[in-house]
């Protein structure tokens, strides 16, 4: 069964909620000063990546249009604005029918994006358009982060497998949503059964200290372990002392056991010792499995050691120490009056602090060089240049408030990997630098 994305109901009835409370003051503002019906153009982007980051990975797409299609208020929550007394009866009655109407173009989940990216569009009536700002940028804002980590770590692993298993790192609800989007990045596994359940993502897992713990002797809890789960299983070696632990695995499994596991100590100095113990008792096919608080860098470090998948939990759920993506929702452009007709005008932010914006209609498209590697992130208002036209990067996600991009998590994935691949090569080295792609703007009429 693949469920990935298919428009699968949300933890909850509604995400009405999720929201921030002054989205549906400025609704009931606009309502009464006659310009909530104005056609809207919000735009998602970053103005910076996360300091010494080449790249972001745009993730949390799917859900973006679950949480669209779920956006609903219903009595229970109209009746919980009513009391805390948020919005006046009008705006209630309008609540009440709510059902976004408008566009939503973007770039397709998985590719790439610079600072300045428009990485989601969303087009509509002001009213029905802001209040959507905080549900997309929650939803975006984490997954993105967390396919950023999961990218510069699969990155780093190469050809090796990544586990994901940082559920009990962070909120249940985040944990299904971070295994996602680490499958996205480049991760192939997860131990989250509710991810696997809800998304299709494959699981894994085998045993915890406590297991062994639980027994008189390691020797019995390997041995009852083999007996269930079958000699290709993976046993955890670090609980007591890790070359007899090797010995024993061995001498209950077999030369034909599966995977060891390290949890803890030198993992490079100790990958080497537990390699080479292995051959020696001929379990030269025998996987070593390597977990305790990895990140890209650690990952990096064990390049040349004798270690066949990595296990990442902590690191990987917190982003790496990027936990947001800092992505914004910006009105860029509206009309002067209601009505379908009435042309765009854009409109911008105009402050200090590095918090500018640039207004109008945006598209995007990456330039490539030569040889086919990108060398810019094109961005602009009005017309496209034609050498620019088979370039372009936002899709089409919603159409007259129909989800029109539905697709499996594994088309995500290998899209993932082909953009990373199209990207010049230093966009995977860990150390600072900064964006791998400058960003060129060219002007135009901003389009109605």
């Amino acid at each position: 069964m693949n469920t990935a994305d298919l428009g699968l109901p949300v933890d909850v009835p509604s995400t009405a909620l999720f929201t921030d409370q002054y989205e549906l003051t400025m609704l009931r503002a606009a309502l009464a000063a006659g310009t909530a019906e104005r056609r809207s153009v919000f735009e998602v982007f970053t103005r910076r990546l996360p300091n010494g980051r080449r790249y972001g990975v745009v993730a949390g797409t799917g859900r973006v249009l679950d949480a669209v299609e779920n956006f609903r208020f219903d009595t229970a929550v109209l009746d919980f604005l009513r009391e805390r007394e948020i919005v006046d009866e009008e705006t209630l009655r309008w609540l009440a029918g709510y059902r976004f109407s408008g566009d939503i173009w973007g770039y397709p989940e998985g590719e790439v994006y610079f600072p300045g990216s428009p990485i989601m569009r969303v087009e509509g009536t002001f009213a029905e358009c802001v209040l959507l700002e905080t549900v997309i940028l929650s939803i975006l804002n984490h997954d993105s982060a967390i396919a950023a980590a999961a990218s510069r770590m699969s990155a780093a692993a190469g050809d090796r497998p990544l586990i994901e298993m940082g559920a009990r790192r962070t909120h249940e609800l985040a944990a299904v949503a971070a295994s996602r989007a680490a499958y996205v990045g480049g991760f192939a596994t997860t131990s989250d059964l509710a991810a696997g359940f809800r998304y299709g993502i494959p699981t894994v897992g085998t045993s915890a200290h406590a297991f062994t713990l639980l027994h008189d002797r390691e020797r019995d809890a390997f041995q009852a372990q083999v007996n269930t789960l079958g000699r290709g299983t993976t046993l955890l070696v670090d609980t007591y002392d890790v070359a007899e632990a090797v010995r024993t695995a061995v001498e209950v499994a077999g030369t034909g056991l599966g995977a060891v596991r390290i949890d803890s100590g030198d993992l490079l100095l100790v990958a080497h010792r537990v390699r080479q113990q292995l051959d020696e008792l001929g379990a030269r096919d025998t996987k070593i499995v390597v977990t305790s608080d990895l990140d890209e860098y650690a990952i990096a470090s064990l390049a040349a050691a004798p270690v066949d998948a990595y296990g990442v939990g902590t690191q990987l759920v917190t982003g790496s120490g990027h936990p947001t993506s800092s992505m914004v929702y910006k009105l860029v452009a509206r009309a002067e009056a209601a009505g379908p007709k009435a042309p765009l005008v854009p409109v911008a932010k105009r402050s200090t602090g590095g918090k500018t914006s640039v207004g109008g209609r945006k598209w995007a498209a990456r330039r490539l060089d030569a040889y086919g590697v990108a060398e810019a992130e094109v961005v602009g208002t009005g017309p496209v240049p034609g050498e620019l036209a088979d370039r372009q990067l936002l899709v089409e996600l919603v159409k007259g408030g129909e989800v029109v991009a539905r697709e499996p998590l594994d088309a995500a994935r290998e899209r993932h990997a082909a953009a990373r691949e199209g990207l010049p090569m230093s966009a995977t080295q860990l150390s600072r630098g900064e964006p791998v792609l400058p960003t060129e703007y060219l002007h135009g009429a901003s389009g109605s």
